[in-house]
């Protein structure tokens, strides 16, 4: 997968500048990609065994790298304090997806982006049913680590004030998966 995920990974940090906020670093692997315009990531991992991978990956990373035991929906963060925040398929396993994008706002300078990667729920309204399904006894969520397949991201980023610039919707691997369409898009703080 990650063969398949990289070049939309660099698209996503592409540019970036500044103080950056990585939502669900997982194992770091794009720690080593960050521009070096970017002057200070600040990661954040709340499951222990991929923070454990992380902390790995930060002696390899581009730019420096301060590694948190947080959640998304409550950083530890001042108010407006970040030039970019970046979400690469996590938002689909955060507890609390309206309180999560809220949180980014709060936490993003005004006019300064979010740059995110996800897979969202189908257009499909049959595939729409089927990603329901799949979250609604809680089984896909089980299997995967928390993931829900059917959440409506983009609204939700909407819905905290974030303005959508850029979209751009595709398949990362055969489309008939659950787990498609993905996204990759900037938005900004008004």
């Amino acid at each position: 997968m990650e063969r398949e995920v990289g070049p939309f990974r660099d698209e996503l940090l592409a540019g970036l500048s500044g103080r950056v906020v990585e939502i669900g670093a997982g194992n770091g692997a794009k720690f080593a990609h960050y521009p070096p315009t970017v002057h200070e990531v600040i990661a954040v991992e709340p499951e222990p065994y991929l923070r454990a991978r992380a902390d790995e990956s930060v002696g390899g990373a581009s730019v420096p790298v301060r590694l948190y035991d947080a959640v998304a929906d409550d950083l530890p963060l001042e108010d407006k304090s970040v030039d970019a925040a970046v979400t690469s398929l996590v938002l689909c396993t955060v507890p609390d997806l309206g309180r999560a994008t809220l949180e980014l706002r709060r936490v993003l300078k005004r006019g300064d982006q979010l740059r995110f990667l996800e897979h969202v729920r189908a257009a499909n309204p049959r595939k729409a049913r089927l990603q329901r399904s799949l979250d609604r006894p809680r089984l896909w969520p089980r299997l995967g680590g928390g993931c829900h397949c059917a959440r409506y991201t983009v609204a939700a980023l909407e819905a905290a004030g974030l303005q959508i610039e850029q979209i751009r919707s595709f398949d990362l691997g055969p489309g008939w998966l659950h787990t498609n369409p993905h996204v990759l898009g900037l938005a900004r703080a008004p």
